[in-house]
């Protein structure tokens, strides 16, 4: 008897030839380019160094995009936003000890924000492994370790044949709900070591489906149904997998008024009747959560930033859809259900029954307005009859930030926040760094579209923008991509002018001055240190900005807005 096992096993014609006659002097290095090109892998990020120059000979002898940046840490940022545009799993190469080490704050901020990047790091050869004492340049006691806490899993080839495998395994666990970066490990010696193993083709490495159960989401059905004042919370996790539209279906279902997290910002249109907007860090917000009987909380652990810094005490049913375990239930009691939110709410809206409520828009449009009022000088209390809906970029309440940021004044902020919005394309991403103009954009800037705003809110990295923003701009050429920072985070990845140079790449850079922040860092002529790159730059003034950023966004290749409020 024939197995259809046996079948899918049998090797054709063309690869039977192929494994007998492999091309000569392949190496280790080239079995790693070899399985990422037959994972389906276009493009790599990375910073070469002596312990992998095996590897990195390797991508130049095939046909991936290699985009090279000036620093590891902003080279992991830049696969971080390549992975978060695209959905896709992406390769971050390093090389040993310090290089490795120098990305580690990049590949925090994947896992806080679930970015699918593959770090395959260089290492010392297989001799010096675990001792730490033969004198190995860059050599570490023990590196993965570094790496443990940080990572969602570790993988580690130590012989040629192993590196299929491991490269495999680590893909399908970077891709795999909750997705998130993982690091790989090769000595030095085991990619420069000349290999007959056959060319890697056909590796499989699909992710696995986390589904809910379906007695979860039957309960969570039920509530919602019979709920009297619903609400649901939407946060990244929506965003990462692609359920926008399905969280619009449902609210929409039961008439459920919906708040999105920082971090799922686009997740539902910011001017949709059930749209409570991001006011996170409103009073007023946090009294309305408190108040659903049934609180539906989607891809979001409710962390600090999602609970007004942990001052929010529901006080009705919690339904938690997480596809992180460790999240489920870990800062709220609820019906969790442990799942990827596209299927959850597949799931849920095979489930429901419509829920009529005509008093659903009525009661988000008095929320907003008593923001409006509380939050814009002047702004008389609304009533019922006459409170207006509150623009896009009204002032949220005041938002504890990493580092003081007194100015300058948020009404001054907001009408930055307006004229970027007016100047960046709607479908454009947008990158920002932890800076004043920031904290206010994560409540008051409407990112138009879900995946178009970020920021690296999850692990707090200054210096993120920029390179981000570089990734991006690969992820998806002709398109322009806004990088805004303040002039002391724009410090930390001045270096990428170059690089965005080198690869020409299609990104505006928006540095704005934070005076007052505490600080007062000697700050370079950024107009001139850009014009020595080659960068169109230019200083404006808040009147001037949208004119002037709509013009940089306009004009191919990269630029530079110097803004001194």
């Amino acid at each position: 008897m024939t197995h259809d096992h046996d079948l899918v096993l049998r090797p054709t014609e063309a690869q039977r030839a192929a494994a007998l006659a492999p091309p000569p002097g392949r190496t280790g290095g080239d079995l790693v380019v070899e399985t990422l090109c037959s994972l389906g892998a276009n493009t790599v990020f990375g910073l070469p160094g002596q312990r992998a120059l095996a590897l990195f000979d390797a991508v130049g002898r095939s046909d991936l995009r290699f985009i090279g940046l000036r620093t590891e840490n902003n080279a992991g940022f830049a696969a971080d936003a390549y992975g978060r545009m695209t959905g896709e799993a992406v390769p971050l190469l390093l090389s040993a000890g310090p290089a490795a080490l120098m990305a580690l704050p990049a590949l925090a901020e994947a896992a806080a924000a679930s970015a699918p990047v593959v770090a395959i790091c260089a290492q010392v050869p297989v001799a010096g492994l675990g001792g730490g004492r033969r004198g190995h340049l860059s050599e570490l006691r023990d590196q993965s370790a570094s790496f443990r806490e940080v990572v969602k899993s570790v993988h580690s080839a130590r012989t040629p044949s192993q590196i299929p495998s491991v490269i495999a395994e680590a893909w399908e666990s970077a891709l795999t709900a909750p997705p998130g970066p993982v690091y790989v490990e090769i000595p030095e010696d085991v990619l420069r070591e000349e290999t007959v193993i056959p060319q890697v083709t056909g590796v499989d490495a699909t992710p696995h489906e986390l589904a809910p159960r379906p007695e979860l989401t039957a309960v969570a059905a039920h509530w919602l149904e019979n709920a009297a004042r619903p609400v649901i919370i939407a946060g990244g996790g929506v965003i990462r997998s692609d359920a926008a539209g399905k969280l619009r279906l449902l609210a929409e279902r039961v008439n459920a008024p919906v708040v999105t997290t920082y971090g799922g910002k686009g997740a539902f249109p910011w001017t949709h009747p059930l749209s409570l907007q991001s006011w996170l860090e409103d009073r007023h917000t946090t009294d309305f959560l408190e108040d659903a009987d049934v609180l539906l909380v989607v891809g979001s652990g409710l962390g600090e930033l999602s609970s007004n810094h942990h001052t929010f005490f529901p006080t009705g049913r919690v339904v938690q859809i997480e596809a992180d375990l460790g999240k489920l239930e870990s800062n709220h009691a609820a019906l969790g259900i442990h799942a990827d939110a596209r299927l959850a709410l597949q799931a849920l809206l095979e489930t429901v029954s419509e829920r009529e409520d005509p008093t659903a828009p009525e009661r988000v449009r008095l929320l907003l307005a008593d923001i409006a009022a509380r939050t814009t000088p002047g702004t008389p209390a609304p009533s019922p009859a006459q409170a207006p809906s509150p623009a896009p970029t009204q002032d949220p309440a005041p938002s504890p930030a990493p580092a003081p940021s007194p100015a300058p004044a948020p009404e001054h902020q907001l009408q930055l926040l307006a004229s970027i919005r007016a100047a960046l394309p709607p479908r454009s991403p947008s990158f920002w760094d932890m800076t004043a103009l920031s904290y206010r954009a994560w409540s008051a800037f409407d990112p138009k579209h879900p995946n178009t705003m970020h920021s690296a809110q999850g692990a707090g990295g200054p210096g993120y923008a920029f390179p981000a923003a570089l990734g991006a701009a690969v992820a998806e050429p002709g398109t322009p991509v806004l990088a805004v920072s303040g002039d002391g985070g724009a410090m930390y990845a001045i270096a990428e002018l170059a690089t965005a140079v080198q690869y020409d790449l299609d990104v505006t850079w928006l540095i704005v001055v934070d005076d007052g922040t505490g600080t007062e860092p000697t700050r370079p002529d950024f107009v001139a240190l850009a014009a020595s790159f080659g960068v169109p730059a230019t200083t404006t003034t808040p009147q001037s900005l949208r004119a002037d950023l709509t013009k940089a966004l306009k004009t191919p290749g990269p630029s530079l807005v110097h803004l001194h409020p």
